[in-house]
C-alpha cells in the first residue's frame, strides 16, 4: 500500500489538508447524554413528589437515577476517532490508540443482521495486520470470518454511514470496503412491511444476507448454495410468526433475489466458456 505524501497544513483551518483530503473528526452524538439526563431528572422529580404508593416510586426512582447515572458516566468520557492520512487516532473506553494504515490489513463498515425488522446500526471493524496485537477482538470479518476488532457503532457519533464512508475511502484507499454500498449494489432489498401472521422476520432477513453476500462473494459455488438454499426454505414454506413480514411481497422479494444468483451463475458459464 502506498502511504499518502504531501502533508501540509491548512492556515485558517484546524484539518490537515493533503491530497487525500482534509482530516475528519467525527463528532459524539449528544443524544445518550440528554436521555440520561432525563433519567436522572425524572428519578429525582419522583422522589421530591410523594403520592400514594410511595415504596413504588421510590424503587423506580432509584432506579431512574442509577440508571442515568451510569449512563452519564459513559457519555461523559473521553471520546475521539480522528481519520487522517497517517492512520486513525482512536480515544474511547476500552481502546485508546493511534492505528497506522500500515497496521491495517482491512477496514470494513458493515451493519450486523436485522432484529424483529429493526435495523442494528452500522458498525466500523478492523482488522490488523499479521503480528500487529490490538485489543479487544471480540469481532469477525462479516464475509471471511478473520479476526477483527469493533472500533465504533455509528450510532455514537453525529456523522451519517455516507460521511463516515467517504472519509475512510480518502485515507484509508483499498483497505476499506464498504459493506453497506456494495450489498445495496448486488441486491437492493426494499424495507418489507411488517403484519399480523407474517414470515418470520429475523429468518428471513438471514436469507436476503446469505443471498446479498453470496452475490458478493464472486465464488460460483457459494452463489449456487446460496440459491439452494432460498429454493429449499421458500419451497418447505417459511415459518410463520405472530408478527412477521407480509407474505406476497417477501415472496416477490425472494424470488428477485434467486434470479439475480442465477443470472451471476450464467454469466460464469459464459465467461468460462
Amino acid at each position: 500500500m502506498s502511504s499518502v505524501p504531501g502533508l501540509a497544513e491548512d492556515v485558517g483551518t484546524d484539518a490537515t489538508v493533503m491530497n487525500g483530503g482534509p482530516s475528519v473528526e467525527l463528532r459524539r452524538n449528544r443524544g445518550t447524554r440528554v436521555l440520561a439526563l432525563v433519567c436522572v431528572l425524572g428519578g429525582v422529580l419522583l422522589l421530591v413528589y410523594p403520592s400514594d404508593g410511595a415504596l413504588l416510586r421510590t424503587i423506580i426512582a432509584v432506579g431512574a437515577i442509577a440508571l442515568g447515572a451510569v449512563a452519564l458516566v459513559s457519555a461523559m468520557r473521553p471520546f475521539r476517532f480522528g481519520i487522517h492520512a497517517d492512520g486513525l487516532t482512536i480515544r474511547r473506553p476500552g481502546l485508546r490508540r493511534e492505528v497506522r494504515w500500515a497496521e491495517v490489513e482491512a477496514l470494513v463498515l458493515d451493519e450486523p443482521p436485522r432484529r424483529d425488522g429493526h435495523p442494528e446500526p452500522p458498525r466500523l471493524l478492523l482488522v490488523p495486520v499479521p503480528g500487529v496485537r490490538i485489543e479487544p477482538m471480540t469481532a469477525r470479518h462479516p464475509l471471511d470470518g478473520r479476526p477483527a476488532i469493533e472500533l465504533l457503532v455509528l450510532d455514537q457519533v453525529r456523522e451519517q454511514p455516507d460521511q463516515v464512508s467517504a472519509a475512510l475511502s480518502r485515507h484509508a484507499g483499498g483497505r476499506f470496503v464498504d459493506l453497506l454500498a456494495l450489498r445495496r449494489a448486488a441486491f437492493d432489498a426494499p424495507d418489507l412491511p411488517v403484519g399480523l401472521r407474517g414470515y418470520q422476520m429475523d429468518r428471513v432477513d438471514r436469507l436476503i444476507r446469505r443471498g446479498q453476500d453470496a452475490l458478493l462473494s464472486g465464488d460460483a459455488s457459494t452463489r449456487q448454495a446460496a440459491r439452494g438454499e432460498i429454493e429449499r426454505v421458500s419451497a418447505a414454506g417459511l415459518p410463520i410468526a405472530q408478527r412477521g413480514y407480509h407474505t406476497f411481497q417477501t415472496d416477490t422479494v425472494l424470488d428477485a433475489l434467486v434470479a439475480a444468483l442465477a443470472d451471476h451463475q450464467t454469466t460464469d458459464r459464459e465467461t468460462t466458456t
